[in-house]
């Protein structure tokens, strides 16, 4: 990343695991200066293995604490018995991210300077009769629908492949603490924002939530979508190959590219909806006759993509022309997806 828009902004995270860490190590790849105070036992994710490697200073971590604490200063601190200390960092710094069991923070560091814009995430809120209930990821997207819609329809309730709940708590994180710095910028006031995995999740719900507001319940369906008919995973000839038609004119693409025989009244997504075995089984029959590299090629401009392995996507030929994945402090890890365009002086030139 070219542009270090946060240049100058130093920030406190006091917060471990996912969510915090992911929160802060973001506002790093912006351009802030991170300082990152541990445990002295460290934090949990840096034995969350196998595997491990060497990690930013050379010592043998879990891969997973890699994945989010990218471009920090890290040292140790005992909240219990370094609460000065503590006190004195916050009061020379902008932003503090903690994830401390909600009240904590406030009765072992108390206030913060007015300036300082405080982040406090949780599993479920400061407030509300689940306030102090431990939670994970898992235990979210159990609680809150997700694992209810996920998997197949015959199958248990499965989660995401990632704990994609934190990763969407730390970016909620993030936009209501830049929010924080614009509101500091005019006011010279600082904020306390209070984020929690729980409301994060209930929000991801979108389409599938507004279909339970409609008097529908959401059910399980594969890779297969509620309100799109042909949109999901087929078996091609070699592997696994997602097909998402979300348009008419994608619908007639597709029909015109595999020579697909159907009745007229298809061309209405919902008439598709309503005969969803149907649709699938004739689109399944013929995309079977098709390896995943001629589907890409015949079905050129309508969405598609071949079902990849971590490690297909990893050495994808996209990946390695956005600059993907990143060496720092000799690790590889995974590029911030954060791009700023500089102007170019032609585009600057009046």
């Amino acid at each position: 990343m070219g542009m270090q828009p946060l240049s100058g902004v130093r920030v406190l995270d006091l917060s471990r695991i996912l969510a915090g860490p992911h929160a802060a190590q973001t506002l790093s790849d912006l351009g802030a200066e991170v300082l990152k105070l541990e445990a002295p036992w460290g934090d949990d994710t840096r034995s969350w293995g196998p595997p491990f490697q060497p990690g930013f200073d050379g010592e043998e971590v879990a891969s997973y604490f890699l994945a989010c604490n990218r471009g920090k200063r890290i040292d140790s601190v005992n909240i219990k018995q370094e609460q000065e200390r503590i006190r004195s960092l916050i009061a020379e710094v902008d932003i503090v991210i903690e994830n401390f069991k909600p009240g904590t923070f406030d009765s072992v560091v108390g206030d913060v300077p007015p300036g300082v814009i405080l982040c406090s995430i949780s599993g479920y809120g400061q407030d509300g009769p689940r306030r102090d209930e431990v939670a994970f990821d898992l235990t979210m997207q159990a609680r809150s629908g997700i694992m209810s819609i996920t998997g197949d329809a015959d199958g248990d309730p499965a989660k995401v492949g990632v704990a994609w709940i934190d990763v969407m708590t730390g970016m909620n994180a993030v936009s209501s603490i830049l929010a924080a710095l614009y509101h500091r910028e005019k006011t010279g006031q600082g904020a306390r924002i209070d984020i929690s995995l729980w409301d994060t999740a209930l929000a991801s719900l979108v389409n599938q939530g507004h279909n339970a507001l409609a008097g529908i319940t959401p059910q399980r369906m594969g890779s297969a979508h509620p309100n799109l008919v042909p949109y999901r995973v087929f078996e091609a000839s070699d592997g696994w190959f997602a097909i998402g038609v979300g348009t008419e004119n994608q619908w007639h693409a597709l029909v015109k590219a595999l020579g697909l025989t159907v009745p007229e009244h298809w061309k209405e997504n919902s008439a598709r909806i309503a005969e969803r075995a149907e649709v699938e089984a004739v689109v399944q029959t013929a995309v079977n006759q098709h390896d995943r590299a001629s589907l890409e090629r015949l079905l050129k401009g309508i969405p598609c993509a071949p079902v990849n392995t971590v490690n297909e996507a990893l050495k994808d030929i996209q990946t390695e022309a956005r600059g993907g994945l990143v060496e720092h402090k000799g690790v590889i890890t995974l590029a911030s997806p954060l791009r700023f365009i500089q102007p170019s002086k032609e585009n600057n030139e009046v």
